[in-house]
């Protein structure tokens, strides 16, 4: 005896999908290590990649520095703000 196929219903609700980031800018107080180890601790990153966009934003002005939900980015950009440094939170791309 075979039983009938149902395929389940699969529903998409509204997601925004939009990705944020944290732009990191330079100043010319904060120590360079002290920004290393606050990017490793905001964004879990590698300490290589601390340290490449540390300089990144040292020789730029400015460095994007994690990219996540409009949530997640606020509250990396409050850590790494912690230690004095300017940060700012938008969306990836502008519209």
């Amino acid at each position: 005896m075979s039983l009938p196929l149902i395929s389940p219903e699969v529903t998409t609700p509204e997601v925004n999908t939009k990705r944020w980031m944290v732009t990191l800018f330079n100043d010319d107080v904060t120590p360079i290590y002290s920004v290393i180890r606050i990017l490793i601790q905001a964004t879990k990153c590698s300490q290589e990649e601390a340290a490449i966009e540390t300089w990144e934003a040292h020789n730029f002005g400015k460095a994007p520095v994690h990219f996540a939900s409009e949530e997640e980015c606020r509250m990396v950009a409050k850590v790494i703000s912690s230690i004095g440094v300017k940060t700012e939170v938008s969306p990836e791309w502008a519209d």
